[in-house]
């Protein structure tokens, strides 16, 4: 399995990451083990979640990804394999938010019991906080790294503007910087990124784990018309991709997925993967069916012919 550089951190892991938001929510405990054993015995290791997973769930607090991985690590065995990701700031069951410094060290010691782990390999800023000067955070994370708590920092939700200001404070306070970046980023959305974020990441080697790289569902071909709406949860959503556009792009990747005998989602993340900033897509399964839909991304090497007409359906609008 090719591994590449998670930024500057120094850690290296596998083409695409597994989305922790279904585990202890959509995929049951059961479930997520055998999820999780599928995932890591096929040669992957990046884990994404969050302590706030799945407080949008009826009865949720938070924590109940954390709780299930953790559970899996005690249980397996397998944690020494595994790169985990987590990330903090997002309104927690108990009304704790935000990157402040109380708060991001009563955190991470209930993602760190949670985990069932003493160190977090990547620790997230899960959104920008304009009402925490980025010091403070930074700050925060400088103290965790040498505590040996937490191996390297990431952020989530950042605009360029703020993650380049984060990164001169961390140089010039000789404090840890962020090493990666989740941006919302796919073959539909891409104008956003590309425009600042990209070139940014580029010129700074951070490393980019982008989300919702289906587009919510979009790129799997399945929602062709408001009567596909029905078919998951987020089927409401997809009115904003139901356009020209989205359709051009959905008859591009069947031409791909033709030439490769691929699936729709195969292609919309081996696209993502062939891109030079990108370190490694996230993607969610719930059964094992879709994680072996999910891992042919990382397998498929894409054509030159191929990228070039992704591309072209692709292009973000003038």
């Amino acid at each position: 399995m090719e591994k590449r550089p998670l930024g500057k951190s120094g850690i290296h892991v596998a083409p695409l990451a597994f989305g922790g938001n279904v585990f202890g929510w959509t995929a049951d405990e059961k479930t997520s083990f055998a999820l999780l054993d599928a995932f890591v015995d096929a040669g992957f290791d990046l884990v994404d979640t969050a302590d706030m997973y799945s407080t949008w769930a009826e009865g949720h607090v938070g924590g109940e990804s954390e709780t299930v991985i953790g559970k899996w690590f005690k249980q397996s065995g397998k944690r020494d394999k595994v790169v985990i990701a987590t990330k903090v700031g997002l309104p927690m069951g108990d009304g704790g938010k935000g990157l402040g410094r109380a708060h991001i060290m009563k955190s991470v010691e209930d993602s760190l019991r949670r985990l069932q782990t003493d160190v977090i390999d990547l620790y997230q800023s899960h959104k920008d906080d304009p009402d925490v000067a980025q010091e403070e955070t930074l700050e925060a994370y400088d103290t965790l790294v040498r505590q040996g708590k937490v191996r390297g920092i990431g952020a989530s939700n950042y605009e360029a503007p703020r993650l380049a200001e984060a990164l001169a404070i961390s140089a010039a306070n000789d404090w840890p910087a962020y090493v990666s970046l989740q941006p919302d980023y796919n073959l539909y959305d891409r104008e956003e990124f590309e425009a600042g974020l990209e070139p940014l990441c580029l010129k700074e080697q951070i490393g980019v784990i982008s989300y919702f790289s289906l587009a919510r569902g979009f790129l799997t071909g399945k929602y062709r018309s408001e009567a596909d709406y029905h078919k998951s949860p987020r089927g409401p959503q997809m009115a904003r991709y139901l356009n020209p556009r989205g359709f051009r792009i959905l008859a591009a990747m069947e031409n791909v997925c033709a030439r490769h005998q691929a699936s729709m989602a195969a292609v919309a993340l081996a696209w993502l993967i062939q891109r030079p900033v990108i370190t490694a897509p996230i993607a969610s399964a719930t059964s094992l069916a879709q994680l072996e839909e999910v891992l042919a991304g990382a397998r498929l090497k894409l054509t030159a012919e191929d990228v070039a007409e992704l591309d072209r359906a692709s292009a973000p609008p003038e």
